[in-house]
């Protein structure tokens, strides 16, 4: 606790990913509904070369009220060390890592925490490398059992664009037929991710995935519903909110339909039968421990109704948090609103340090 007995929560936001832009929209909105009667705010932002500032335009606006806050924080400020941040002197601290994509949800952040002794929120090193990277993931999958589209993960040599290269296509295309979609194995947002309807797509599609990382992963294309599911909770014990439904405005629900005023229509609770909507919370649940997931999640599935079920998507350890997000919105229909979920959160990262601390004493 800090001298006024309250919290010093640290809000780590912005990033040096392509999603930098999505974190500090979440974090404005993290900042202004978090409890300032419990919490002592510090928001720090990293710029896009890796430097941590404090983000003394933010606490000025605060100060003032939430309603000054602007949209989107900017990442300005001074410079200042991360162990400075981090460090423990004056009383714990609690950071709420809110960075989307590579250096920041992939495990890197996680690991700086660690060493740093801090209690935070989400998952750890383990939970948040194999959650991101796409192809770790979906080996994953494969090994737990967990039915999921047809796919395959290549590296930025298998593609080359060249006569071995386009035979390699050639045969790809005969794999997985179309439609398919393209993605980079590091990133979220749907950034760098493209649906290929033909053989001609397929090359452009593949060098805009590799802008964004070296390996990429494609997948079957299906007709099936957008399935989404809020999980709660430690590995051991996590909880699942209602399910919810994402009925894409366009060919798939893409970046703008996640962080602007996009068309997709997102059904909370997904008209779902009981049993179905059972088994996808199930579902979820099984997913967060087999990632071994922490603290927050969303997980993601493909429902082919006349087909092969419910198969999984993908697993996001530091899931969109802003107002129009999922993750909050399916909450909010399960009886959590969206500050009493932040205190949850918090809760739940201090109680993993504590007992990682008194594991390590024996």
């Amino acid at each position: 606790m800090t001298g006024s007995g309250r919290l010093r929560l640290v809000v780590l936001f912005g990033g040096q990913s392509a999603e930098h832009d999505v974190s500090r929209v979440t974090a404005r909105h993290v900042l202004a509904a978090a409890d300032p009667s419990r919490y002592d705010l510090l928001p720090i932002g990293i710029d896009r070369d890796g430097r941590w500032v404090r983000a003394d335009g933010a606490l000025a606006a605060l100060a003032r009220g939430t309603e000054f806050l602007p949209e989107s924080l900017a990442v300005e400020g001074p410079i200042v060390n991360p162990f400075d941040v981090l460090d423990q002197t004056d009383g714990p601290i609690v950071v709420m890592p809110l960075l989307h994509g590579p250096m920041g949800e992939d495990g890197t952040v996680q690991g700086l925490l660690e060493v740093a002794g801090v209690a935070y929120v989400g998952s750890g090193v383990l939970g948040s490398s194999m959650s991101m990277d796409k192809v770790a993931a979906k080996h994953l999958a494969t090994a737990h059992g967990f039915a999921q589209t047809a796919w395959r993960g290549l590296h930025r040599s298998e593609v080359s664009d060249s006569p071995a290269g386009d035979e390699f296509l050639d045969a790809l295309a005969g794999e997985l037929g179309f439609p398919m979609f393209v993605k980079p194995a590091n990133m979220g947002s749907s950034i760098g991710v493209s649906k290929v309807d033909d053989r001609g797509a397929l090359r452009p599609a593949i060098d805009a995935a590799l802008q964004h990382d070296d390996w990429i992963v494609v997948e079957e294309g299906v007709v099936a519903r957008e399935i989404e599911v809020a999980v709660l909770g430690h590995t051991t014990s996590p909880r699942a909110s209602v399910p919810g439904e994402i009925v894409a405005g366009g060919e798939f629900y893409d970046y703008n339909d996640k962080y602007t005023d996009g068309v997709a229509q997102l059904l909370i609770p997904a008209p779902l039968d009981v049993d179905l909507t059972e088994k996808v919370r199930d579902f979820a649940c099984r997913v967060f421990r087999a990632y071994r997931a922490e603290g927050f999640a969303r997980v993601d599935f493909l429902f082919e109704e006349h087909g092969r079920g419910l198969l999984l998507n993908e697993i996001n350890t530091i899931p969109g948090f802003t107002p129009i997000s999922m993750y909050p919105k399916m909450w909010h229909a399960s009886g959590l609103p969206y500050r009493a979920l932040i205190d949850e959160l918090v809760g739940l990262a201090i109680e993993r340090h504590d007992l990682a601390a008194r594991s390590r004493s024996h």
